[in-house]
């Protein structure tokens, strides 16, 4: 029996595509979208100074501004950066089911400005009974440090643990652990993989009506 669900956010509870910011700032700038995607790619180290907190916001601003040319004041730069999520409704929903039978830990690598939007633009994706989020704790995905953090904010063992997440190179060291992991993919039968682990899900009807008295 499975006691706890660390989770992933990007691309598993919510879709995301950088096209749109990547399109924003070309509009603002002398380069076309794909040498803005190229630039990013250059100064990849910022957004992961970002996601560890090591940098501010106003810092990340003025850089990615400097290699861009891009004429966007903070404001606007914030609401092109931030504004890329789409809720993956059906795998929300499976976590809903799964909540009361196991601890969900959300465990993203993120940034003060994105989490801060998504907690305001999408209230019902905060399902989780702890969040370990890389720019609180200064460390990132597959990073093995964060791993532990994320099994303490889950009160469970590894083996009693599943792991979700998009990328194989964040799933090894969980697997390392002793923890039951799920390479997540649009075609993944989440339902099916959770139940095949061991983790009970509530039926449909039942999670609907609770929601509802709320």
């Amino acid at each position: 029996m499975k006691r706890a669900i660390i989770c992933d956010m990007g691309q598993v509870v919510l879709w995301f595509d950088n096209r749109h910011f990547y399109r924003r700032l070309g509009e603002a700038s002398p380069y076309e979208e794909e040498e803005i995607r190229q630039l990013v790619r250059d100064h990849f180290e910022l957004i992961e100074l970002l996601d560890m907190g090591r940098i501010s916001p106003q810092e990340f601003y003025a850089k990615i501004i400097s290699a861009t040319r891009a004429n966007l004041d903070y404001e606007t730069f914030l609401a092109a950066y931030c504004d890329v999520f789409t809720p993956n409704k059906p795998v929300i929903d499976i976590l809903r089911r799964a909540k009361s039978s196991a601890r969900l830990v959300l465990l993203s690598n993120t940034d003060v400005l994105r989490f801060s939007f998504i907690r305001q633009r999408f209230p019902k994706v905060m399902i989780f009974d702890s969040l370990v989020l890389s720019y609180e704790v200064g460390l990132m995905k597959p990073q093995p440090q964060i791993y532990q953090i994320a099994l303490q904010a889950a009160e469970a063992e590894p083996e009693e643990t599943v792991f979700i997440d998009d990328l194989e190179e964040n799933i090894r060291p969980a697997k390392g652990l002793g923890m039951a992991t799920i390479l997540y993919r649009p075609e993944t039968d989440l339902e099916h993989n959770l139940q095949s682990l061991g983790v009970r899900l509530e039926p449909i009807v039942q999670v609907n009506k609770k929601i509802s008295q709320k």
